[in-house]
């Protein structure tokens, strides 16, 4: 069980702190949920304490990760399928995973393909959301702003 201050990843929503854990009736039913809030955009979510493993909550990389995931931005992209339905499909299941190195290589491989040929809207937003997440977690584990995250990524990338 995590506890208030904890700093954990919401798969789909990335990195933030754990800020309380509050019993709440919903549709009558009594549950204690974690109160979690994302640094990037100051929200709050409550997660079902019960369900955090159904759900793949998990504690935030170490440092050691988060520099071998700017390795691997850096690195050559990975092939990905030519038809954007299933090319969509694939990358979004990589993020559903919450593993910080599966976002990475999403996060890489549509920012190349976007700046060779512009995306989808679809597949934009999907990058946009992976950055997102890898973004929060840089944050968190690096103690640095949303910014300078971002400026490790475009530079790693390759597109800065």
């Amino acid at each position: 069980m995590f506890s208030a201050g904890d700093k954990i990843v919401y798969p789909m929503h990335g990195a933030g702190i754990i800020c309380g854990i509050e019993e709440r009736k919903i549709l009558g039913e009594k549950k204690k949920y974690y109160i979690f809030k994302l640094p990037c955009n100051e929200i709050n979510v409550m997660i079902p304490v019960d369900s955090k493993a159904a759900v793949g909550v998990r504690p935030i990389a170490d440092r050691a990760v988060v520099c071998a995931v700017i390795d691997l931005l850096r690195q050559e992209s990975s092939p990905m399928d030519e038809n954007w339905n299933r090319r969509c499909r694939d990358n979004m299941e990589k993020l559903k995973t919450g593993d910080i190195t599966q976002v990475a290589e999403v996060v890489r491989n549509l920012m190349r393909a976007d700046h060779k040929k512009s995306l989808s809207s679809g597949e934009r937003k999907l990058m946009m959301n992976a950055r997102q997440i890898l973004i929060s977690e840089m944050m968190l584990v690096l103690d640095i702003t949303e910014d300078e995250a971002e400026k490790i990524i475009q530079d790693a990338v390759g597109l800065a």
